[in-house]
């Protein structure tokens, strides 16, 4: 059963979105500060959260930014705010995507649903190998691993290399590459500078030497591919 843990101070908002999610068989729990988001969402391990970001506490991008330290658990923000820079925050930050109030709760199903059926997606190929065991994707345990050891990645991170890594040589855009962390891109037309910093992000952490990306290659004026040799396990490539 999906368990979904509901962020947020405002009693009729909780009461909605548990009536929506409950038609759907889902389990329901909550939270209406975000110090005890913290601490169920590292006790009870929902599959999904809804995080509010205005909350009496402590800032929704704050228990976000808490829970990437600690998890990959699918982050979706509410937000009353819709400036550019606040919404890319939040996406840079590791939330998977935000609802802007006021809000259909149908809207919010439809997003829950996407985000986990996108995320089941990118698990089809469990095991994924490169350069000789260099760089090994275990979709399994949602691991990246480089040399043996395990990266830290958001979600965001993985989900752009996973979908780069399933099809090495492949030249992704912008506007592809968000459609892999975000439900609807016509909904972000304008934030694809945001995958420039995941991206950016990411050589840091995959590469020996960013500066002459192995893996994350970019493609002047088309986007980027992945530049990693896929080893013979890699059946499904």
């Amino acid at each position: 059963m999906t368990k979904v843990l509901v962020v947020d101070d405002e009693e009729v908002i909780l009461e909605v979105l548990e009536a929506y999610f409950k038609k759907e068989g889902w389990f329901v729990d909550f939270a209406s500060n975000g110090l005890e988001a913290l601490k169920k969402a590292k006790h009870e391990r929902p599959d999904i959260m809804i995080l509010d970001l205005m909350l009496p506490d402590i800032s929704g991008e704050e228990v976000c930014r808490l829970i990437r330290k600690e998890s990959n658990v699918p982050i979706i923000m509410l937000t009353a705010k819709s400036a550019e820079d606040d919404l890319i925050n939040g996406i840079v930050i590791g939330a998977d995507d935000y609802v802007t109030k006021p809000f259909s709760p149908r809207e919010v199903v439809i997003r829950v649903k996407a985000v986990l059926r996108r995320l089941r997606n990118t698990e089809k190929t469990s095991l994924l190998q490169f350069n000789n065991e260099k760089m090994v994707i275990d979709q399994d345990k949602k691991e990246v691993k480089l040399n043996d050891q395990v990266l830290t990645l958001t979600p965001n991170e993985y989900k752009i290399i996973v979908a780069m890594a399933s099809y090495p040589g492949r030249v992704y855009s912008r506007a592809d590459l968000l459609e892999k962390v975000q439900v609807d891109a016509v909904y972000f037309e304008g934030y694809e500078r945001s995958i420039d910093t995941h991206i950016k992000n990411l050589r840091k952490k995959v590469e020996e030497d960013s500066r002459h990306p192995e893996f994350i290659v970019t493609v002047f004026g088309m986007g980027y591919k992945f530049g990693g040799e896929a080893d013979e396990p890699n059946a499904a490539i």
